[in-house]
């Protein structure tokens, strides 16, 4: 059973229609035993995508404030190397950026082959916060979501496998959080008052993510809606899709690594045989 869902292309998304308390049926304690397996498995996934050279993955996470951002990527991705691995966040642009097109900032920090590339929010904020905050035109904001289509396919044509993220989490579940930042010393730090003035806009935020999830999921760049009230289970829902994906790369990369095994076996036979000859 698929834990997260993927939105089929040109499907009109609605997030009430997403339940951000679902479990599957499992447990904790289930649930946590699964990503254990899971986890290993990515573990094996990344040293064969970054051996192999042959694609690189990106992963979008988006969602509101408190949605578990940070604490998938230390927790999903715990046993990456990070060699091979890559996070880039985005803030608001600076000067530079903005006096080019909204993805040229993106585009410069895309992973290379052999690399996992993991966006902690994306150039999706340039149809969201861009939107709510009406920072630019209508006419300006509605055309992006072509632009990043291409943008992505163009990604995609190069080897690049795109899974896109929305962590959904219920309006009560992201206060609770705030709540509890205020509480905790060891997590006040992340304190914002941005915080609060942003989840008095939450009815602008949904209906910006519904368009975005409705007009930019594609059969080579799709969005998954992940249920994240349940930390353990946001985790596990994002590492099913991750194997699940990279496991249908892996023949080729394994092809690849093996015809890469010879030719180092026979370059080492040809040098121990030179040894060999000189004495």
């Amino acid at each position: 059973m698929p834990y997260a869902h993927r939105i089929e292309p040109e499907t009109k998304v609605r997030l009430k229609d997403f339940d951000p308390d679902r479990t599957a049926g499992l447990t904790k304690e289930q649930g946590v035993a699964a990503f254990q397996k899971l986890d290993a498995q990515i573990d094996a996934l990344q040293e064969e995508l970054y051996a192999a050279g042959m694609n690189s993955v990106l992963v979008v996470l988006q969602g509101m404030d408190t949605s578990g951002k940070d604490g998938t990527i230390r927790t999903v991705f715990r046993s990456c190397n990070p060699q091979g691995l890559r996070v880039e966040s985005f803030k608001v642009p600076t000067e530079e950026e903005l006096a080019h097109d909204f993805l040229w900032r993106i585009h410069q920090v895309t992973p290379r082959k052999g690399m996992l590339g993991i966006f902690n929010r994306s150039h999706y904020e340039d149809v969201l916060v861009v939107r709510v905050h009406e920072l630019v035109p209508k006419d300006v904001w509605q055309a992006r979501y072509d632009q990043i289509n291409a943008f992505e396919a163009l990604l995609a044509a190069q080897g690049t496998i795109i899974l896109k993220f929305f962590l959904h989490i219920s309006k009560d579940e992201q206060e609770q959080r705030l709540l509890e930042r205020e509480q905790d010393v060891e997590t006040a730090w992340k304190l914002a008052a941005s915080d609060w003035r942003e989840r008095a806009l939450w009815d602008s935020y949904t209906e910006a993510y519904e368009d975005a999830l409705s007009q930019c999921s594609t059969e080579r760049a799709p969005w998954y809606v992940v249920p994240a009230n349940r930390k353990w289970y946001r985790n596990l829902a994002i590492a099913e899709v991750l194997v699940e994906s990279l496991e249908g790369h892996r023949k080729p990369w394994n092809k690849a690594l093996a015809k890469m095994a010879e030719a180092h076996k026979a370059e080492l036979a040809a040098y121990r045989a030179k040894i060999a000859e000189n004495h």
